[in-house]
Parts: structure tokens; sequence; C-alpha cells
């Protein structure tokens, strides 16, 4: 089931994103997200949108949007290719008639996922704050 996220997901919401950023992003030292999880609290997630996936009541995934922009979108490592964030996707997916995304090279899994669900790459930048390639994503219906 999908709902709006509330502020007592926050922990919760945090928590994924840290050990999802960890399990996916092996190519930047862990410092450097355990540095950037105030910020998601305070700053990032309370200003986007963002909707949670529950399982049996527990929130195990949640996708943020900006606007038309995919900010975030994690499933907890321990509940990953059940279908989760595809249906977080998907949820979005419905809502709008173009998503765009960043997301970087590295992240082969992540790259592969975005195109089985139709984005298609428009560009590549260079992370500022990690100094890694990204690739710039939309999907449009």
């Amino acid at each position: 089931m999908i709902r709006a996220y509330q502020e007592s997901d926050i922990d919760t919401v945090a928590d994924i994103w840290y050990n999802g950023s960890l399990q996916a992003h092996h190519f930047i030292d862990p410092d450097y997200w355990t540095s950037k999880i105030r910020e998601m609290k305070e700053i990032y997630i309370p200003l986007s949108e963002t909707h949670v996936f529950l399982s049996s009541a527990a929130v195990i995934g949640f996708v943020s949007m900006v606007d038309n922009y995919l900010a975030a979108l994690f499933v907890d490592p321990a509940f990953q290719n059940n279908g989760a964030g595809r249906q977080l996707l998907d949820f979005e997916k419905g809502r709008r008639p173009e998503i765009q995304l960043k997301v970087y090279k590295e992240n082969k899994e992540a790259v592969r996922f975005y195109e089985k669900n139709s984005f298609r790459i428009q560009g590549m930048e260079v992370d500022e704050q990690t100094g890694q390639e990204e690739y710039v994503m939309e999907w449009r219906k």
C-alpha cells in the first residue's frame, strides 16, 4: 500500500535512505552519506512531496518528488526486488506527464531499473559534491 508521508515516518525514511545509499553507492565514501542524514531529515524530505510504501503496516520504501523531479526512490535493502520500487515509480508516473531524475553512472543496477521502466538517458553531468558522473534521465507519458 502507498500512502502520503507523515512526520512520524522521518526516522524510518532516513534509515531506508541511508542504508540504501550505502548499498547502492559503494563507490562513494560512506562518510559522505553519514554527513547528509541531518539534511535529509530537516530539509530534503520536508521540502519534497513524499509517499511511502507499506508492507504489513511497516514503511519499507519511499519516493520523494519536487515538482516533476524524482529526488529519491529507495526501498529497504531487505525488501528489494519484490516490486515496491516499481510500484512507487508507477504511482508517480500515474500522477505526472513527465519525470526527470539523476542517477550515478556507477549505480548500474539503478540505471537498468530506470531504463526498464521507460526512462531514457538525456545527458551526463558531474555531481559537484561527490565528483561522480551521473546520468540525467527522463520519462514521458
